[in-house]
C-alpha cells in the first residue's frame, strides 16, 4: 500500500487523494471555485509546470488534491463538471 500524501497547504496534516489531472485551466479554475464553495479545501500540484506547456503535455498536467475524507463529495462536484461539459 502506498504511503498517503500530506499537504502543507491544508490546515493540518491530512491524507490527500488525487481528484483529477488536467491541463485545462478553465476546468481547473471552475473546479477549485466549486469545491471551495462546498467547503472542500484543495491543493494543486504541478500547476506551474503544467502552465508552461499550456496543457499540451498530459505528463505534466496539474493535479487537484483533496482530503481523503472529502473525496466522495469532491467526485460528485467533478461529475457535475462533466455533465455541464457534455451539455455544451
Amino acid at each position: 500500500m502506498r504511503e498517503p500524501l500530506y499537504g502543507a497547504a491544508f490546515s493540518s496534516r491530512v491524507p490527500m487523494v488525487e481528484l483529477i489531472r488536467t491541463g485545462d485551466v478553465i476546468m481547473l479554475g471552475w473546479l477549485r471555485k466549486r469545491l471551495s464553495e462546498a467547503g472542500i479545501e484543495t491543493h494543486v500540484f504541478d500547476a506551474h509546470t503544467s502552465s508552461l506547456y499550456g496543457g499540451a503535455l498530459d505528463a505534466v498536467a496539474a493535479r487537484v488534491m483533496v482530503a481523503e475524507a472529502d473525496a466522495a463529495r469532491a467526485r460528485l462536484i467533478l461529475a457535475e463538471a462533466y455533465r455541464l461539459a457534455a451539455d455544451e
